[in-house]
């Protein structure tokens, strides 16, 4: 008597089974693997060999790769099929000369900083440099006065991968405008890796402080940490914060004195002046008057950007007129004042001659 033939959901069902067992052992094989090779499974390909050896280096060396990237067992399906895609083009013999950081990754990659640093990342998201996409390219006020060119990308939305044209149309000062890629609409156009490096030289922060580095008195205080970096999207690399010039300012062919914090040739790279490094040229805000010398970080917050309690710092200690700075017409009272607070000079309110400083 024959056999009755197997059903065909009842095959499938097999086939299934099977197909799921044998890539649970690759999975079991794999991770077995990757466990007793540690993080020299990670340079398994040769491209990633410099990731790696300036990860060894790095403030973040002593956190597994897998903590960033993820491994076999992670549940984000993105990061899988990046890695499949990785892996197909590099049978295919597409292997990159640079790895480098690409915009559709940098949303998975801003919740693996969040995960360590939760205060800087909530105090950057609420500030001016945490603004999405379309609070920069579709504000209706700059683009109908300034058309929109690839310049733009060079502080917003650095790690766009194409020319203006492919993200916002149309690019000149007539609109109505929108972002042709859909999922830009919440992305964030300054994300974090636009002013640090991740693999950058320097040692953990818990070694900085177990060595007492953070109650040093003086100015042999850590005055930035390793990894702030400027990201400069023609060469797709970092430049240090050491490494980034000072620009010579002039005022009226005066030499404007410069803070020696190094943090603000990085601020500068972005809030830049004109080719003749004329002070309030472009979008240069270097401090003269009153504040000249002054870092932009004397007044800023590090990541919120915030100035409320920038002004009680200094004030009225250090106010000639014993006045309540806080009170007087200028920008920091109100956007619509023609002190600027950058700028402003006791001439522009003295005219007649700055008076004499009261005793306390």
């Amino acid at each position: 008597m024959q056999s009755p033939k197997p059903k065909p959901k009842s095959k499938l069902l097999r086939l299934t089974l099977i197909a799921a067992a044998v890539l649970a052992a690759l999975a079991a094989a794999g991770a077995g693997y990757y466990k007793a090779q540690g993080e020299r499974f990670c340079i398994g390909c040769h491209e990633i060999q410099g990731a790696f050896d300036a990860w060894q280096e790095s403030t973040h060396r002593k956190i597994p790769c897998a903590d960033c990237h993820g491994d076999l067992f992670s549940l984000d399906i993105g990061l899988h099929l990046t890695n499949l895609r990785r892996v197909t083009a590099h049978a295919r013999g597409q292997i990159a000369d640079k790895i480098r950081i690409r915009d559709r990754d940098m949303d998975r990659l801003l919740e693996r900083c969040r995960a360590c640093h939760q205060e800087e990342a909530t105090e950057w998201e609420s500030g001016p440099h945490g603004a999405a996409y379309p609070e920069i390219f579709l504000n209706e006020t700059h683009n109908a006065s300034e058309s929109l060119i690839d310049d733009c990308l060079r502080c917003h939305g650095m790690f766009f991968e194409g020319a203006i044209r492919l993200l916002v149309e149309p690019t000149g000062t007539k609109g109505p405008w929108r972002l042709l890629p859909a999922l830009m609409e919440k992305r964030a156009v300054m994300p974090c890796f636009a002013c640090h490096q991740v693999h950058t030289k320097g040692a953990p922060l818990g070694e900085v402080r177990s060595r007492g580095e953070t109650r040093v008195e003086g100015p042999a205080q850590e005055l930035y940490r390793p990894s702030l970096a400027f990201y400069d999207r023609r060469g797709s690399r970092h430049i240090p914060a050491a490494q980034l010039p000072m620009a010579p300012m002039h005022k009226d062919g005066r030499k404007v004195q410069m803070s020696a914090d190094p943090r603000q040739a990085l601020c500068s790279q972005c809030h830049a002046a004109l080719a003749g490094f004329e002070v309030a040229s472009g979008d240069d805000r270097t401090p003269t008057g009153v504040h000249e010398g002054l870092s932009c970080l004397a007044c800023h917050e590090r990541h919120r950007q915030g100035t409320r309690a920038s002004c009680s710092g200094c004030h009225p200690r250090l106010s000639n007129c014993g006045l309540d700075v806080e009170t007087m017409d200028t920008t920091f009272l109100s956007k619509l004042s023609h002190h600027d607070i950058h700028f402003v000079t006791c001439a522009e309110c003295h005219p007649g001659g700055v008076p004499q400083k009261k005793k306390q």
